[in-house]
């Protein structure tokens, strides 16, 4: 069963307001086994509205639709709806009654501009909003269009039309109340089983490489990847007639990706780095000196130059911290590299701040004068000037000094300033994580 989602507003298509409802209904509706193949913002125009349901009903079996069910005069799905239907809207008493005596519960009398949500389609059916005054409707279409701007072909599909407030509080429950049983009824049981993997340190198309044959897309599980801030996501769909079959298939491509990948994914679903590499400190991992059983995490220290404390807000953005985050520096300039760290300022006269020798030097110091399990410093060019013949901008050196030895990386991010602080960050992040599972870094 295909679906498509539309989600009306001027205030969505001008980008003034995020579109959070779309995804909601996508996760649902995968849920109940239902293949999502269009989301389309529109804005509060009757005919933009129409042309957009004419179109989604030629490639779907049911139409979600979020907002412009209010009672201001761009509030226009409902007409479109009855235009789509070539029907006149009519009033329904009963909501009518409930939204007056909505008004005189908060001592006020309903404007009379609320009628309007009491009107829908003729030959459709109000849904209840039990948190708010603009009903839901559903309406029965056929399967293409029959005027308006598409030139489908005939269609004797019956394609089910659900529209409901924009709010996304009233349209969540509007949704789980009335909407998900009946769709989970039309799918016959169906189900999809969805894991997202995350990656890091490898691109998109070295991922896909190493998939290979697993992306393929006429197999079931469906493999897709996406990249965001450099976390490389891993998308696993598995459709099936019944949840276990769709959980067993799911399970066997996932152990087919972590193969493949191995220890480049770090995390599943809605972990983040950040939560995955705390979750390590505080076992206490790889090669850190631990006082006794008691001891419960693994201490770091963080010193940071062209990051300015990213890699530090990272680590502390996860609650609870201060059971494995000791103290952080940013040393931004030669001298205070010498004067808070004690980064003996021959290194730097010889290397220069951005270098191996310097960045070891920082994190043996943050470590020492922390007293922390593990130093991990940064200090790069991160743009858009500052670059030399042999250092262009992106060069980024990360060092992690550990109770038994000091590693140093250099590399070359690519992008702007921010992506450059960015992936020095997250990379420190997954140094870490790396050092932590006791594994060499594979990038």
């Amino acid at each position: 069963m295909n679906a498509a989602i539309l989600s009306i507003g001027d205030e969505l298509v001008l980008g003034q307001n995020l579109d959070t409802n779309a995804q909601y209904l996508s996760r649902h509706l995968v849920s109940i086994g239902c293949h999502v193949v269009r989301h389309q913002t529109v804005g509060d125009d009757e005919r933009a509205i129409h042309s957009a349901i004419d179109c989604a009903r030629s490639v779907a079996d049911v139409i979600l639709i979020t907002g412009g069910l209010g009672p201001t005069a761009d509030d226009l799905t409902r007409h479109a709806i009855a235009s789509v239907m070539k029907v006149e809207l009519k009033l329904d008493s009963a909501w009518l009654d409930h939204v007056r005596a909505f008004f005189a519960g908060l001592g006020r009398e309903m404007p009379e501009s609320n009628r309007i949500q009491a009107m829908i389609p003729e030959g459709a059916k109000l849904i209840w909003n039990h948190n708010g005054t603009a009903a839901g409707i559903r309406a029965t279409l056929n399967g293409s269009a029959t005027g308006g701007a598409s030139t489908a072909s005939s269609d004797s599909r019956k394609v089910e039309l659900f529209a409901m407030p924009g709010v996304p509080k009233e349209m969540k429950l509007m949704l789980e109340r009335d909407v998900l049983p009946v769709l989970a009824k039309m799918s016959g049981g169906r189900t999809i089983a969805s894991r997202a993997l995350h990656s890091f340190g490898a691109g998109e198309s070295t991922v896909a490489e190493l998939l290979g044959d697993l992306m393929k897309r006429d197999r079931n599980p469906t493999v897709g990847t996406t990249v965001s801030s450099g976390i490389v996501t891993i998308r696993i769909n598995a459709r099936a007639e019944h949840p276990d079959a769709a959980r067993k298939s799911l399970a066997d491509t996932e152990s087919a990706v972590r193969a493949k990948l191995g220890d480049l994914i770090w995390g599943s679903d809605d972990q983040t780095l950040p939560e995955v590499v705390a979750d390590l400190l505080r076992h206490g991992l790889a090669d850190t000196i631990q006082a006794d059983e008691g001891t419960e995490a693994t201490t770091v220290s963080t010193a940071e130059s062209c990051t300015g404390g990213l890699l530090a807000q990272y680590l502390t953005s996860v609650p609870g911290s201060s059971t494995y985050f000791h103290q952080g520096w940013v040393t931004y300039t030669n001298l205070s590299k010498t004067m808070c760290l004690n980064v003996d300022p021959h290194i730097i006269e010889r290397n220069g701040a951005v270098s191996e020798p310097t960045v070891r030097a920082m994190a043996e110091q943050a470590r020492a004068l922390a007293d922390s399990d593990i130093g991990i410093a940064i200090s790069g060019i991160a743009g858009p000037g500052g670059a030399t013949h042999d250092k262009p901008v992106g060069t980024v050196f990360i060092a992690l000094a550990a109770p038994r030895h000091t590693v140093a990386r250099r590399f070359v991010f690519p992008g702007d300033r921010a992506t450059i602080r960015d992936r020095a960050a997250k990379t420190a992040l997954a140094m870490l994580r790396f050092h932590l599972i006791d594994r060499p870094m594979p990038f």
